[in-house]
């Protein structure tokens, strides 16, 4: 059940079980937020390797990200977007809850959210071939713990909506299970250098919701969401740093 609303949540892939979204089953189900995650990082594993077949690689990584995009609904990207409408405001932290709210796309999120995905899809096309693999999975298994942290980690700049109500529900239980999923994927994947990328994005993703903070009083849903894809890009770009270290794996050498 955990799963199902999990799923139901970050994406728009159907569920076998419909349950509302209460702020206790929401807390439940934050501990799950990176099967989800790993189930996405799956099927672009699984797509990478059937397009792979037939089309060239800079087709195949802007298929991906349209893959990931159509999956979650644009959920996470909205949310980027959002944020960056409320960075173009300059007056106070109300004003740019407001824009952020706003249904209406400003000049500032279309930029950021052109400069979002130009940075994911370089950051693939630079991915060294033997972490090809490995990246693909990661990538949304640990953003979407990305996500769980900053929920649990950071106040909330609203006491309303759908952010609000999964804060009401985050826990430790849910923040430790998310943690060990997360960290025992990326091991089982990447060794000791599994155990190095976890600490460096979690360092990153603690400067990057900080900041947020410092402009907006706090966390919202749009927050998450932008941290999610903040996230995204910085495994995938800490996948380049450590295959310049040269960090291999052995999906890399299966594949």
């Amino acid at each position: 059940m955990r799963f199902w609303t999990a799923l139901q949540l970050l994406t728009v892939m159907p569920s076998p079980r419909r349950s509302e979204f209460t702020p206790e089953a929401l807390g439940k189900s934050l501990g799950l937020f990176p099967l989800v995650g790993l189930l996405l990082g799956a099927i672009l594993l699984g797509l990478d390797m059937l397009l792979s077949l037939f089309l060239p690689l800079l087709l195949v990584n802007v298929l991906l990200l349209i893959v990931l995009v159509l999956l979650t609904g644009a959920l996470h990207i909205d949310g980027f977007i959002d944020t960056c409408d409320g960075f173009a405001v300059k007056s106070s932290i109300e004003e740019k809850l407001k824009a952020m709210r706003d249904s209406r796309v400003g000049g500032f999120g279309v930029v950021g959210g052109c400069c979002l995905l130009l940075a994911k899809l370089a950051a693939l096309i630079v991915l060294p071939e033997g972490l090809r693999a490995s990246a693909l999975i990661l990538m949304p298994l640990l953003s979407r713990w990305g996500i769980v942290y900053a929920i649990f980690a950071f106040p909330s700049a609203r006491r309303e909506g759908m952010g609000w109500a999964i804060k009401q529900g985050a826990n430790w239980r849910g923040m430790a299970v998310a943690t060990i999923i997360s960290l025992a994927a990326a091991v089982i994947l990447l060794g000791w250098w599994g155990a190095l990328l976890g600490v460096a994005l979690c360092l990153v993703l603690l400067l990057f919701s900080k900041y947020l903070c410092s402009r907006f009083g706090g966390l919202s849903g749009d927050s998450y969401g932008a941290v999610n894809e903040f996230a995204e890009v910085a495994v995938l770009v800490l996948f380049s740093i450590a295959g310049g270290l040269g960090c291999t794996v052995w999906l890399g050498a299966a594949l």
